[in-house]
């Protein structure tokens, strides 16, 4: 028994080492918030502050200091988010992560995400390099002379910052990572390939009807999809497709398990990694809300201004606030770590916001395999015979833990990069020994100057000062809304536009024959052309809000693009907006709370008319008899709704589709206008013989069986804030079940994709479909009567650190709809820093 008893207090005493070991540890990994920190690189003494609302305020002696001070801010409390952002851009994932990502750093180093940079660094102007270098100069110096410990992310994956190049930023860098954003906001090839392979089982009017035009207009093309693809022989003969209803909940996780087959914690951590970059340039519906009201519609007597950027929800956010002031520059709002200059706030003139506009910026162009040479494709000219021109060829090796390294030869054609030899989902549609996909992006030219346009944009005092910033704006287009403190107001659609041949008969809607010249590129939409909205136009009106609806107006000369996203948020803002003759900051704060969903009222009295033998059904029709729409989070109504609709959206389009050509499709994509005209028409086509009232009936009854088997038998006692938490995914740490509850950041939410208050699901998650994972990033309200009444907040908290108790303090803030004050004069600050050289 005394050998039990030592090794019992052995035990106690190594515990309380590693406990101790552990706490000084996590001590060291905070960063230094008060005191004085040398920093060489420094030209003079710069202020770090924090305030009560943890706004971090740097006060420096001029720009260069500020922006330096900035990255040096940024490695402090952003370091992990830095080192994996860098690495993505990179393609440099797979050296830490294992084969498991290989599919994505393939994709990026494809894409040539470092080369355009580089293009792009090379050309920018002297003062966007400036500030480049110095923010880059600042994060360098961290690393080089700061005490403070690696992040845990650092520790247990093994990694060091900058990795083999042991760089942890450069200039490049941060113009990569602006690429990055316009990667994530300004891609629809997704869209495109999916008219592709979708042309295969439909025909030309039904693809049409799948991906509906924007309400109002007529299909953007004329061209008859599925007769030109099966003319060319676009398609391999194989095809694997399952038609009928897409299974069940059970058969979808096992359909993961074996897919993805998670059989060591890096294939696990790549699992989100991977679910994202399938994404891009895939996803339905995104988007922001932005508006801004003259002073003749508000109660102060001058402008009001609201900004809600939807983005994806990370742990850490995505963004990070902090005040800039030096000689020429005074800015304070959201800065994205990476970059250094604010992106969304406001100076101490003017205030303004971003949504994302989403015209057509990227082509998927069909190239011709030479049957006699594969390493030619098509080219226009010839005289009647075919013309062959040799792709453009580069070597790329990939590191991969515990691996051989991987070359990878990347083609481009005078498109642009060859998507297919890294897209596994084109190979199984296309038949690639004949035809290829490459891309031309609009953000991949060497004149993209965006870096320099946010640079700019800090130092401005008028609303036409912000018009003359953003004229180098380039990628991803932007709704810009703008107030002054003089009472101006302005919207301006920020960002470079292409334009196409008026024989152009597809129109950058679904892949073109890349030999034919008529669907190449006509040049760019002047600045001054861009959709815009002058002060008198919003006066007469009494606003201007956007919500990623069509901006062109009637008659604009130019086509955009007509993959718009449906206007039920808009609409919704209009009449909230409306509703009122005086607008204040409190129904600024209600509109932006708003959870009505005006997609949900569609579709609603199909469901409330279903009958159903379920043996739950009549407590969920009663449940759903007194349903307005309000997405509610402690409400079963909007549950019971969003997993019917969800089996109804299976049950009509993947029963017409096939399996798997639908789970492709769906999640990134939700087809709820689809839905909405098959049901409106009983289509039979769509929904069957028996119509779609069958169809119904059927979703609903395998609704309640997943809701009876996930939240039990008592339908009173759902809850759609169960299923619809907002998950603030860590990278990559959020697909590991253990990690993930350290690391991820969740709390209950309303809301749906709809909603002004928005919160967009995956549906074809096997675990958690309706988690809410693309939403408001960040909220924030401007008072052009007293800018210091401004307003922010976002979904997490400033620290990137999950030690700290910084880290997630902002999440029951955000969820119920209530802010911080956004101050350049705040009453008094909470830590101070010194930083001198």
């Amino acid at each position: 028994m005394v050998w039990i008893k030592r090794f019992f207090w052995v035990l106690l005493a190594l515990g309380l080492l590693l406990a101790a070991a552990l706490a000084v540890y996590a001590s060291r990994a905070l960063p230094a918030l008060d005191g004085e920190l040398k920093l060489p690189a420094l030209a003079a003494r710069v202020t770090v502050a924090r305030d009560a609302a943890d706004v971090t305020h740097i006060q420096a002696q001029s720009p260069r200091d500020a922006w330096l001070a900035l990255g040096y801010v940024h490695a402090q409390e952003r370091g992990w988010q830095l080192e994996f952002n860098r690495r993505v851009m990179h393609g440099e994932l797979s050296e830490v992560l294992g084969e498991a990502t290989l599919e994505t750093d393939k994709l990026m180093r494809a894409l040539g995400i470092m080369e355009a940079a580089e293009r792009q660094w090379q050309a920018l102007p002297a003062d966007g390099k400036a500030a480049l270098q110095a923010y880059s100069d600042g994060i360098n110096a961290f690393y080089a002379g700061s005490s403070q410990a690696l992040s845990p992310e650092f520790h247990i994956l093994g990694v060091k910052p900058g990795g083999r190049k042991g760089q942890p930023w450069t200039p490049q860098d941060s113009v990569g990572w602006s690429l990055m954003m316009a990667l994530d906001l300004g891609g629809n090839w997704g869209t495109e390939f999916a008219r592709l392979s979708a042309a295969k089982v439909l025909t030309t009017g039904q693809l049409w009807q799948l991906f509906t035009p924007y309400p109002g207009e007529a299909p953007a093309s004329k061209t008859d999809f599925a007769k030109l693809y099966a003319g060319l022989g676009v398609y391999k003969n194989s095809d694997a497709i399952k038609t009928g209803a897409v299974g069940t909940d059970k058969q979808r996780a096992e359909a993961l398990f074996d897919s993805q087959n998670p059989a060591n914690m890096h294939a696990m951590m790549a699992q989100d990694i991977n679910t994202w970059a399938a994404s891009i340039g895939n996803v339905e519906g995104k988007g922001s809300n932005n508006w801004v009201l003259p002073g003749s519609r508000t109660r102060s007597g001058k402008p009001l201004l609201a900004n809600d950027p939807h983005l994806g929800l990370s742990a850490p956010a995505i963004w990070y606030f902090a005040h800039l002031e030096a000689p020429g520059l005074n800015v304070i709002g959201a800065t994205l770590p990476g970059l250094p200059f604010v992106v969304l706030g406001r100076t101490d003139k003017v205030a303004w916001g971003f949504t994302n506009t989403g015209p057509d910026v990227q082509d998927l162009y069909l190239e011709q395999i030479n049957p006699a040479n594969p390493a030619q494709y098509r080219v226009p000219g010839g005289a009647g015979q075919p013309q062959w021109a040799d792709f453009k060829t580069r070597a790329e090796t990939i590191a991969v833990k515990g691996k051989p390294d991987v070359q990878l030869t990347v083609r481009s054609s005078r498109h642009g990069p060859v998507l297919s030899d890294v897209q596994k989902a084109h190979g199984e549609v296309l038949d690639t020994a004949k035809y290829v996909l490459a891309l031309r992006w609009s953000a991949l030219e060497t004149d993209n100057f965006t870096v320099l346009a946010g640079v700019r944009s800090n130092r401005i005092q008028s609303v036409d000062d912000l018009i003359a910033a953003y004229a180098d704006y380039h990628s991803p287009m932007q709704n810009a809304v703008m107030a002054d403190v003089s009472g101006k107001v302005a919207y301006k659609a920020v960002g470079r536009v292409p334009l196409r041949h008026p024989d152009n008969d597809i129109r950058g809607i679904a892949p073109a024959p890349g030999w034919e010249a008529r669907y190449d590129w006509a040049g760019w939409l002047p600045y001054a052309q861009t959709p815009q909205v002058d002060a008198a136009a919003i006066g007469r009106k009494g606003w201007f809000a956007n919500a990623n609806q069509s901006v062109t107006p009637a008659g604009y000369d130019h086509f955009m693009g007509q993959d718009w996203v449906a206007p039920y948020r808009f609409d919704r803002i209009e009449k909230l907006l409306a509703d009122s003759s005086r607008h204040d900051m409190a129904s600024m704060q209600k509109i932006q709370g708003d959870q009505l969903s005006l997609a949900t009222l569609a579709l609603l009295p199909l469901l409330q008319k279903t009958v159903s033998e379920h043996a739950l059904a009549g407590e969920a029709q009663a449940l759903l008899a007194g349903f307005d729409g309000n997405m509610l989070a402690d409400t079963a109504a909007p549950l019971i709704f969003s997993v019917w609709v969800d089996e109804f959206t299976r049950g009509v389009i993947g029963g017409k589709l096939g399996e798997e050509r639908f789970k492709s499709m769906y999640g990134k994509r939700h087809f709820r206008s689809a839905i909405e005209e098959i049901a409106k028409r009983n289509d039979a086509s769509w929904c069957g013989a028996s119509g779609c009232a069958a169809q119904s009936t059927a979703a609903l009854d395998r609704a309640l069986t997943r809701l009876q088997a996930s939240h039990g038998s008592t339908p009173a006692k759902w809850k759609w804030g169960d299923a619809h938490y907002a998950l603030s995914v860590h990278r990559p740490f959020g697909s590991v079940p253990l990690l993930a509850k350290m690391f991820d950041v969740r709390v209950a939410t309303g809301g749906d994709s709809f909603t002004v208050n928005v919160g967009q699901y995956w549906p074809n998650d096997p675990k958690i479909p309706f988690a809410n994972r693309h939403a408001a990033s960040l909220r924030a309200l401007y008072d052009l009567s007293d800018l210091e009444n401004s307003r922010f907040i976002y979904q997490t908290g400033q620290s990137g650190l999950v030690f700290s108790g910084r880290y997630r303090d902002m999440r029951k803030t955000w969820a119920a709809v209530e802010y911080r004050p956004l101050q350049m004069k705040p009453t008094g600050f909470s830590h101070q820093l010194t930083l001198t050289p």
